[in-house]
């Protein structure tokens, strides 16, 4: 007998996509800008719990009214046909699992919906919720494969097409993201909630005229509580420099949601683009042309909510969300492009394996006693602690300069930077010629304001990547998020033979305006990589701390580096040469962890070091994460 529902959630279902809707979970959204992911959000887990598959509700007979009822859920997206055939066993099975997935117990739900899958193989719905139960344990790839066989239980049913996108969208994978998300609109063209998914994919993906089109479509249906959608518009024009279309789809925010959590930051922007307006009309003596207008960004906000929230969405550093186990390019294994199908899974933790057979550890490490740096450090001077216990065995022992140093120079071109931007740009270039070993090491400079442009790739000549640095232009938006995960990539994925120490310096006041990636993800990036990251503010004055200069501090002390602040451009230069030798200060040890488990979990790491009897200051990585039993090494 086809399925009912209990009468109590037939007006919810009516009025919104309600239970049914599997999404992955809610960290899936915590991770993208742009998107409310609060209780009332549109991009909000809803309530899974709340889908009744009514085991009662069968016994009753079949009405025309109850016909009406069933083809109006299957017509809104709610549920699949196949579902409301589902038998009475399989029924009660799925209600089981509705119960402990909502009291959180998402591996006791599991059993349930294997078995509700079990008795009726067609039942999209249990592999919907199956796939949700894995990503509440992080397991992406049984997730993934759940919703990808409720996709083939029914090709007409989109919600596994949208649960698939939203993975991807979790994973930073924005293609595949749109490429999912486009089928689930194509089988829904009318649903805004779909459609406004798709385009922050598409404004991931860089496809900003795409992103644009179709914030547009979901602007012409009933799109209430989407407010931020245009705000998504409002990136993607600005990332093509149509300021025009920028303006009108932050006013149309601001006019749909006034008390909206980016409101504040919307006003602001619109007040820099009539600012800059001014400006370029008093400069020209002419009005000026509709896009004809400087930066959005002159302007700096270094307290601004956008980077309030993204310092308060990171959590603890063994909170990662979708951290991956150890593993980095060593000897036995460069040369493998990263990027292609036999690529070795990126590095967590800055750590990496040193071969690809055994699961060993390798940190870089600083030591101090007052400010001063240790060079010369002895092994038995170390202790190390991986998950409170000492290593089974220690296997190498040394100092950085042993090693070839990859250097990335990050420097910030943003508007918010013009007045210094010179004097930065002589003492970058005096630190380069300083920090390189001229045989062994490799740089490559790049600068960021709404984009990431690199002016010079890895060379080891201090002229030339001098010469890239005065290249560099000044005025943009300030995409630092970006341009960090740009960076970290960039240097994991040059092809070495040898082990090498990858380090990041960044030279910015730590604003961020225009990215599309999170400051969590762009630390997980280093992370991936096995980069240290070193921050210098270019901030000139020494007031209260803002949230710009903690941006900088978490960037670098999440990944076993320091931020620097020297207040003023005098200090620079000085700031440039402790980091220098801070860099070569550093130490590089190896070891096999004791009671090492494939599980995983987060291991933390406590390095202590004593000389003359007086214990030392250390800074490096706070821990990892073990690899996963069966995961690629």
């Amino acid at each position: 007998m086809p399925l009912a529902f209990h009468p109590r959630f037939r007006t919810p279902f009516r009025g919104l996509l309600a239970a049914i809707w599997v999404c992955a979970a809610t960290h899936v959204f915590a991770q993208l800008p742009y998107i409310g992911t609060g209780p009332d959000s549109m991009m909000s887990q809803i309530d899974f719990a709340e889908m009744t598959l009514d085991r009662q509700s069968q016994r009753l007979s079949e009405s025309d009214k109850q016909k009406a009822q069933n083809r109006e859920l299957i017509d809104s997206g709610v549920v699949s046909a196949f579902d409301l055939q589902a038998p009475n066993n399989a029924i009660e099975q799925f209600n089981r699992a509705s119960a402990l997935l909502k009291a959180q117990k998402s591996k006791e739900a599991v059993k349930y919906l294997q078995k509700a899958i079990e008795d009726y193989p067609k039942f999209a719905s249990a592999y919907m919720a199956l796939g949700r139960a894995y990503i509440d344990q992080e397991d992406v790839k049984d997730a993934r494969t759940e919703f990808e066989a409720a996709a083939k239980v029914d090709d007409k049913f989109a919600l596994p097409l949208v649960n698939l996108g939203r993975l991807a969208l979790s994973l930073n994978d924005f293609p595949t993201a749109q490429s999912e998300l486009e089928k689930a609109a194509a089988l829904r063209p009318k649903d805004a909630k779909i459609l406004a998914t798709l385009a922050f994919a598409e404004n991931g993906n860089h496809q900003y005229l795409e992103t644009i089109k179709t914030v547009q479509q979901v602007h012409a249906l009933d799109h209430q509580g989407m407010a931020n959608i245009h705000y998504i518009a409002a990136s993607a024009a600005m990332s093509i420099k149509d300021y025009v279309v920028m303006e009108g789809e932050l006013n149309t925010f601001l006019a749909e949601d006034p008390t909206n959590e980016y409101a504040a930051s919307a006003r602001k922007t619109l007040a820099i683009l009539e600012h800059n307006r001014t400006v370029i009309a008093a400069n020209a003596g002419s009005a000026p042309g509709p896009n004809a207008m400087a930066s959005p960004t002159t302007v700096t906000f270094p307290n601004s909510d956008r980077l309030k929230e993204e310092l308060n969405g990171l959590g603890k550093e063994s909170d990662c969300d979708n951290c991956r186990p150890v593993a980095e390019a060593s000897p036995a294994t460069a040369g493998v492009p990263r990027t292609g199908a036999s690529a070795p899974p990126p590095a967590a933790s800055g750590m990496y394996l040193i071969r690809k057979s055994v699961d060993d550890v390798a940190i870089f490490f600083s030591v101090s006693s007052h400010g001063h740096m240790i060079d010369d450090l002895q092994e038995s001077e170390i202790q190390i602690r991986d998950n409170n216990k000492p290593p089974a065995r220690l296997l190498q022992f040394a100092p950085q300069s042993k090693l070839p140093l990859r250097l990335a120079l990050l420097i910030d071109t943003s508007g918010s930077v013009h007045d210094r931007f010179s004097f930065e740009k002589n003492a970058a270039a005096k630190f380069v010629d300083k920090v390189l070993n001229h045989t062994t090491d490799l740089a490559f400079v790049a600068g960021f304001s709404s984009e990431t442009t690199v002016t010079r790739d890895f060379s080891g000549d201090p002229q030339d990547l001098g010469a890239a640095i005065q290249k560099l232009s000044n005025g943009g938006g300030t995409a630092l998020f970006d341009a960090v995960a740009f960076a970290c990539r960039k240097l994991a994925d040059y092809p070495d033979d040898e082990r090498v120490a990858r380090v990041l310096v960044i030279l910015s006041d730590g604003e961020d305006n225009s990215s599309h990636r999170s400051l969590k993800q762009s630390i997980e990036a280093a992370e991936r990589g096995g980069v240290t990251i070193y921050t210098v503010s270019t901030r000139e004055d020494r007031g209260d701390k803002t949230d710009a200069d903690r941006v900088l501090e978490t960037l670098a002390e999440r990944s076993g580096g320091e931020a620097m602040f020297p207040g003023d451009v005098l200090t620079l230069g000085r700031s440039f040469d402790k980091l220098r030798d801070l860099i070569h200060s550093r130490y590089f040890i190896a070891y096999k962890p004791a009671d090492f488990v494939p599980d995983g979990r987060y291991r933390a790491i406590r390095i202590v070091a004593e000389k003359n009897g007086k214990r030392l200051q250390v800074r490096a990585r706070k821990g990892y994460h073990a690899r996963l039993e069966g995961g690629s090494q």
